[in-house]
């Protein structure tokens, strides 16, 4: 039987930056970081943000394995996987001048692979980055180029399936959802729940929307409940707000299209709830514009911040205006912003923060790493809630798409906890003209 070759794995800057332990993933094979990526890493060493993170945790992580021999034919890294060598640069060729005339840092990675590849002819050299740019220079180049595949998420047609419908169920059985004395097990409707499975169940004569108690084994029904004048209009966001304010599910995650209602729910639960809570979170990622760090846009810390911060402040404005200014609840809402027991901030300013007894919104959660989404949710103390609202489909994160972004990963990964619902919410209630363009444009 034929031995099997390793593969040769070159990692771009990205991918460590990503996952600074990135280099256990690649099995038995190979791995190579072109020296001009710790070249780079230096520049990201200092800072507050995740990617600082990954590149001062990679360092150290090289550190505890460094010797001679990372330059000259590699050091394995453990039982099972393969070697770690640093390959110096590398003369940039006539096939890549004649394309790419540019001496960057891409180019020269470029070049070591190149050379890799020109110099293992019979080992597979596969170039993996998170830039998908640099991924098809690589192959003009006929070298094979892939993403980091380590943390993405295969099946994303199952999160879309969160609430399931059921038909030709008997009008006795969607009864005793009306009686509350009276219990629905699962078995009865001869379903296969996950915890905290919703439900539309349809008779001939009637229907009812429902929830699966993975503890009971039966079904509840779910009420149109209404929160701080904010009441569902569809199913799913009935689903959504039974999610938010069910207090034995701490993580929530709600995903969906621009206009579905995932933010305003959200903090609508919140502020129903906020007499249990010391504080309510609602904070947002900020992503660059054009990749430059926010320092660059012109004005003092609070012009630069506006902009990003709007949107959560025109969903507070909408449950604002369900009152009257003069009431009870509308005052209550401008002195919870002026006491902080309500803010709305950036979620890189929340770092460090103790995050026990609170209620936190994370928005646009589709443009957090998984890593962060975790580093998040395990800070988490006792009393805290975490709901997550994006859409995964509107992503503005260079190197995250529709398979890899934290909102995916978390969704997939917690699917059936017992302290996990996730709600996908499908129909846009902003305005007929804003659903028809969400659908048509």
């Amino acid at each position: 039987m034929a031995k099997k070759v390793k593969k040769l794995f070159v990692l771009d800057t990205n991918v460590i930056l990503h996952d600074f332990k990135c280099i256990y993933n690649f099995q038995e094979n190979d791995i190579v970081i072109p020296i001009v990526a710790l070249e780079e890493l230096d520049h990201f060493k200092k800072g507050n943000e995740i990617v600082n993170y990954h590149a001062r945790e990679f360092v150290r992580e090289l550190d505890k394995i460094s010797g001679d021999n990372l330059f000259n034919g590699g050091i394995s890294l453990g039982k099972g996987l393969g070697k770690l060598q640093i390959e110096t640069g590398k003369p940039i060729p006539k096939e890549m001048q004649e394309s790419f005339m540019e001496n960057t840092p891409d180019h020269r990675i470029l070049a070591i692979t190149y050379y890799l590849a020109k110099k293992n002819p019979d080992r597979p050299v596969i170039l993996v980055t998170k830039d998908i740019n640099l991924r098809m220079k690589a192959k003009s180049l006929s070298i094979v180029a892939q993403d980091y595949m380590n943390d993405k998420v295969q099946d994303i047609d199952s999160l879309k399936k969160e609430v399931e419908v059921i038909d030709k169920v008997e009008d006795s059985q969607i009864q005793k959802l009306y009686d509350n004395r009276a219990e629905l097990s699962a078995q009865e409707l001869k379903l296969k729940p996950y915890a905290n499975q919703y439900y539309i169940l349809k008779g001939t004569k009637s229907s009812a929307l429902a929830h699966y108690d993975k503890a009971t084994e039966r079904l509840d029904r779910v009420e149109k409940a209404r929160a701080y004048g904010i009441e569902p209009r569809n199913s799913e966001q009935a689903f959504a707000l039974d999610a938010l304010l069910r207090q034995d599910v701490p993580l929530v995650a709600l995903t969906g299209k621009a206009g579905t209602g995932k933010t305003l729910l959200a903090l609508a639960a919140a502020l129903q709830q906020e007499e249990r809570f010391d504080q309510i979170l609602l904070a947002r990622p900020i992503v660059a514009l054009s990749n430059k760090d926010i320092g660059f846009l012109p004005g003092n810390i609070n012009e630069k911040i506006g902009p990003y911060m709007q949107p959560l402040f025109d969903n507070l404005s909408v449950i604002k205006n369900k009152f009257k200014p003069t009431s009870k609840d509308y005052m209550h809402i401008d002195e919870m912003l002026r006491s902080e027991k309500l803010l709305i901030t950036p979620l890189a300013y929340i770092r460090g923060r103790s995050l026990s007894n609170v209620y936190f919104i994370i928005d646009e959660a589709q443009n957090l790493t998984p890593h962060e989404i975790k580093t998040i949710i395990t800070r988490a103390g006792e009393g805290t809630k975490f709901v997550f609202t994006g859409d995964i489909y509107q992503i503005d994160h260079p190197y995250l798409d529709i398979k890899s972004n934290g909102l995916t990963y978390l969704s997939d990964k917690m699917h059936g906890q017992e302290l996990f619902a996730h709600i996908n919410l499908v129909k846009g209630e902003r305005s007929y003209l804003a659903e028809l363009a969400s659908n048509l444009l």
